[in-house]
């Protein structure tokens, strides 16, 4: 069975290649499924070519073949194509629920790693725009995101250990105990619980050897919230 978006693009290579006879470029494919890298449509090519439906032809750029169809698309095929009896493989494409994350059908997204984070004495935020990490699309909601490297044992109790790499929702406000990425005073950056006391902003530590740091409301800016984490073992 494929998923949507493997659907949704072995449909469009056969429509070009049926057009025009000829495959369409990885960043052609990126752009017909509103995908941000082209390393989404790698995967989803390997993915397409492991499943039998497309062979790629050796020593030739952009050489790709449709070898089969899924069931809905395969009577027109034959029709325009006249070039195979396709093998029917069954599969469910219904339209996702509303309010579904349009990220959840992607099977890998390519999210900016702006460097490493501080989990226990904060550092100054990193803005390296170069770098990047794929990161499951499940783990993806509606939204701006960015992913960072968590350095340090200050939220060990809540799961998060040193070397793991957290997915960040980009916002700047959060609700009272969620797990936030904190600008403090301009120049540093944090990973911490966020606690509202009265008029100031508590940095609440997950580790018993930290300290819970107070300040007042101007000297906090929530730069994004926790929403997912990768571990490498």
């Amino acid at each position: 069975m494929l998923t949507k978006k493997q659907h949704e693009l072995l449909t469009f290579i056969n429509r070009r290649l049926s057009a025009t006879g000829i495959a369409p470029s990885f960043d052609e494919m990126k752009d017909a499924l509103n995908l941000r890298s082209k390393s989404g449509i790698h995967r989803l090519i390997s993915g397409l070519e492991e499943r039998g439906f497309i062979r790629r032809l050796p020593h030739r750029a952009r050489a790709l073949e449709v070898v089969k169809l899924p069931e809905e698309s395969a009577a027109s095929t034959a029709t325009e194509r006249g070039r195979f009896s396709p093998t029917v493989i069954r599969g469910d494409f219904s339209a996702a629920l509303p309010g579904t994350p349009v990220a959840a059908d992607i099977e890998a997204v390519d999210l900016p790693l702006y460097g490493r984070i501080a989990a226990g004495t904060p550092i100054e935020a990193l803005r390296d725009q170069s770098n990047t990490v794929a990161v499951p699309g499940s783990l993806i909601g509606r939204g701006e995101h960015y992913a960072l490297e968590v350095a340090g044992d200050s939220m060990i109790d809540a799961g998060i250990l040193d070397g793991d790499t957290v997915i960040i929702q980009r916002c700047d406000t959060a609700e009272n105990g969620a797990i936030v990425v904190a600008l403090v005073e301009g120049v540093e950056v944090t990973l911490k619980r966020l606690r509202s006391r009265g008029g100031s902003i508590a940095l609440e530590p997950a580790n018993k050897a930290y300290e819970t740091r107070i300040f007042g409301p101007d000297q906090v800016k929530v730069q994004g919230r926790l929403v997912g984490l990768l571990r490498r073992y």
